[in-house]
């Protein structure tokens, strides 16, 4: 969040006050960068000349209103002298980055061994490039301020480390047609987001089908759904279409759930089929 010529702030990331936990992360950084300062007898206006900031981000980082970027952090740490002590902090700030509920996600996910997904309206936001995910954040009515926007952008990416794990956890997709068919952030946009379907679809631990628009009536006419499977067993489920759209881990509940994704991935492309479909797309003028 650094300033332009005329000292104004660039767009940045503030704290969610309903967010108590990611709020607390915050303040708590905020006072130790505080005291720090403080420390080596600068004041607020000295430490910011030195930092490239604005005094006023630094009073509201401090104060813990705005949450600190890597590059703040890791610039403090050089100008205080801190030995990586201050831009350590960067681990703990990272999470309080996004809002709440994408955090929850993103920690079940990053647990998860097994992945089920089938989406209906849109691309899975695990399967999205930053330019489709920027296009639809963007487009949202009511719109989002910019600054939500790029908030909402970082964590959808953020969640995208689950391919980097290792061991791997076995993931499978099942996209509705029309989902690639859109043309999400113009034509640019959905060619880079269907090449990057079709790269993803060949990853080892991952099946990619596609469920064609001419399709028979099928089993996820009800709408999308999730499955996360952890390690002792247990898992949770989501369907739009079953148990009023609410989050279920009873192992009954989660064994329909389960049925129904196994009748999907039959009625819809073979994973060989869906990439050649992909690549038939982008042949096409």
């Amino acid at each position: 969040m650094s300033v332009d010529g005329d000292g104004t702030e660039e767009p940045g990331w503030e704290v969610d006050p309903e967010d108590e936990q990611g709020a607390a992360v915050v303040a708590a950084v905020g006072r130790q960068l505080k005291v720090w300062r403080e420390t080596a007898g600068l004041r607020a206006a000295d430490f910011a000349a030195r930092m490239g900031y604005g005094e006023d981000l630094v009073r509201k980082v401090e104060a813990g209103r705005r949450i600190p970027r890597p590059e703040y952090l890791d610039r403090a740490d050089e100008v205080l002298g801190a030995e990586g002590r201050i831009a350590a902090m960067k681990r703990d700030v990272e999470q309080a980055r996004y809002p709440r509920r994408v955090r929850d996600l993103a920690k079940m996910e990053s647990r998860a061994t097994e992945i089920y997904v089938y989406s209906t309206h849109s691309v899975h936001g695990l399967l999205q490039t930053e330019a489709h995910a920027r296009a639809l954040f963007e487009m949202r009515q009511p719109a989002y301020s910019q600054a939500e926007v790029e908030r909402f952008l970082g964590a959808r990416m953020a969640r995208k480390s689950i391919f980097e794990r290792d061991p791997a956890p076995t993931i499978s997709f099942v996209q509705e047609e029309a989902t690639l068919r859109r043309k999400v952030g113009g034509t640019m946009a959905w060619r880079s987001q269907l090449e990057h379907l079709a790269e993803v679809a060949q990853m080892r631990n991952l099946a990619f089908q596609i469920m064609p628009l001419d399709a028979d009536v099928h089993a996820g006419m009800d709408g999308g759904i999730e499955v996360l499977r952890f390690p002792d067993g247990s898992g949770v489920g989501r369907s739009e279409g079953a148990y009023g759209g609410r989050p279920v881990s009873d192992p009954r509940h989660l064994r329909l759930l389960e049925l129904r994704y196994g009748m999907i991935r039959t009625q819809a492309l073979t994973p060989r089929e869906s990439l050649a479909f992909i690549e038939q797309v982008l042949g096409e003028k």
